[in-house]
C-alpha cells in the first residue's frame, strides 16, 4: 500500500479531504467505536419518560440513547463489584489532620502492606493542618472495598469516599 504524500489542511478546511483515504483507515479513523447499532422500544408510563426527559436534559445528554447506555454501563460495573472477583478499579479518596500523630505513618503502612492493588496515589495539602489523600487501586472488587474499609475505619481519618468503576475490559 504505497500513498501519495500528506498535505497539511489549510484553515476552515476538511482534514479528511487532504489526507489519503487509505491514510485515514490505516490509522483508524475511519473506523466505528461501537460494534453494531440495534434499535429497540421501551414502554414507560407518560410521567416517567417526562422526568427522565427532564433529568438527562438537565444532565447535558444530546438524546435518550447516550442516557439509556450510561444507565447500562452503570449498572453492568455495579454488577461486576458484586460479583466480588472481577478485576476493577477503586478510587478512595481520604481526607486527614497531618498533625494527628501516627496518622501519616499509619496510612502509609497500610498502603505498603497493600501494595498489590495500590496503583498511584497523591497527598494534596488541602490547608496548613488537612490534607487529601487520593489513592487508585486496581484488582479484584472485594480485595479493594476491604482495602479501602482499612485506610477508611483508621482513627481520625476525619472523612473517606470509595468510587467504584470498571476497568473498561468488558464495556462497549
Amino acid at each position: 500500500m504505497k500513498a501519495g504524500p500528506i498535505s497539511i489542511p489549510q484553515p476552515g478546511k476538511n482534514m479528511a479531504a487532504s489526507v489519503p483515504i487509505d491514510i485515514i483507515q490505516g490509522l483508524g479513523y475511519c473506523e466505528s467505536a461501537m460494534s453494531e447499532i440495534t434499535r429497540f422500544g421501551v414502554s414507560l408510563d407518560s410521567g416517567l419518560l417526562h422526568q427522565f426527559d427532564s433529568l438527562i436534559g438537565k444532565l447535558g445528554y444530546a438524546n435518550r440513547s447516550e442516557a439509556i447506555r450510561d444507565l447500562i454501563r452503570d449498572r453492568l460495573v455495579a454488577k461486576e463489584w458484586e460479583s466480588g472477583s472481577a478485576d476493577t478499579v477503586g478510587v478512595l479518596a481520604l481526607v486527614y489532620n497531618h498533625e494527628t500523630r501516627e496518622l501519616t505513618e499509619t496510612l502509609n503502612a497500610l498502603q505498603h502492606k497493600h501494595f498489590d492493588l495500590i496503583i498511584a496515589s497523591t497527598h494534596i495539602h488541602l490547608d496548613a493542618h488537612n490534607c487529601l489523600e487520593v489513592i487508585i487501586m486496581k484488582g479484584p472488587a472485594a480485595l479493594i472495598k476491604k482495602t479501602s474499609d482499612c485506610l477508611l475505619i483508621t482513627k481520625n481519618v476525619k472523612h473517606g469516599r470509595l468510587i467504584t468503576t470498571s476497568t473498561g475490559e468488558h464495556l462497549d
